[in-house]
């Protein structure tokens, strides 16, 4: 897997939200099309300020980020939908007031007029994968439960059809069952030949699904690997590795 081609590199990344204040300390990864690169960590580590940094609302103060081959350090978050770069963040980004399908579509307004036919074709497949969303299509956002909420995220990602997909805590205040079946589009946009980061509380299951997986402690990556190099006693091995002493 490391011969292949990265598609998002962090490269030495050091980034904070103040002049003297390093949240991120040396960040190295990469991403690979087709694969899931998995980030696990405590709260605080800074998971999500490597989000942030990658998205542009950080710029990094050194190293640097590259996607596709090209440098892409402090890139204007608007300019992410260009490069088929998509987020779906752990707060939720849609518009209550607005009904789901606009939600759905409000991403790709302005884009060429041939492009509408294939969005009708791509709107219907997204139902045919999510039907609770075409039975809710006319209803406001706000109005769904926090699954379907969270449906509605995944499903707009899938819109967009990004070559790279950030994930920050995409199961986290869901019930097991909608956590699952969150997994499971993750599963389904890896096997799209979509680049996935992700973050999540269920390291378990980070490890299980990750073709490669960083472990975050302190601003540092201080351990990578594949699921097979996390085997064992994974519990401890993750304690040992964030720096616990229990």
């Amino acid at each position: 897997m490391g011969d292949a081609q990265a598609l998002l590199e962090l490269r030495g990344v050091t980034a904070g939200y103040a002049q003297d204040i390093d949240v991120l300390r040396d960040i190295s990864l990469r991403v690979e099309a087709g694969r899931i690169t998995g980030l696990i960590g405590l709260n605080g580590a800074g998971k999500s300020t490597i989000i942030k940094t990658i998205c542009g609302f950080l710029p990094p103060k050194s190293g640097t980020i590259a996607y596709a081959g090209q440098d892409i350090s402090g890139v204007a978050p608007h300019r992410l939908i260009d490069l088929r770069i998509c987020c779906i963040p752990q707060e939720s980004s849609l518009f209550p007031y607005l009904s789901v399908q606009d939600n759905l579509l409000l991403p790709l307004l302005g884009r060429p007029r041939q492009f509408a036919k294939e969005m009708r074709t791509r709107l219907q497949e997204v139902f045919d994968l999510f039907p609770v969303l075409h039975e809710k299509r006319s209803q406001p956002a706000g109005s769904l439960s926090g699954g379907q909420q969270k449906q509605v995220e995944f499903a707009k990602a899938w819109l967009q059809q990004p070559r790279l997909c950030l994930i920050d805590e995409p199961s986290i205040g869901l019930s097991p069952k909608i956590s699952e079946e969150v997994f499971v589009w993750i599963e389904k946009f890896a096997q799209a030949q979509m680049g996935i980061l992700l973050i999540d509380h269920n390291v378990r299951r980070v490890v299980r699904m990750s073709d490669r997986i960083c472990v975050l402690s302190l601003g540092r990556i201080t351990a990578d690997g594949t699921p097979a190099d996390f085997a064992g006693d994974l519990h401890q091995q993750v304690q040992q590795w964030l720096g616990l002493n229990f």
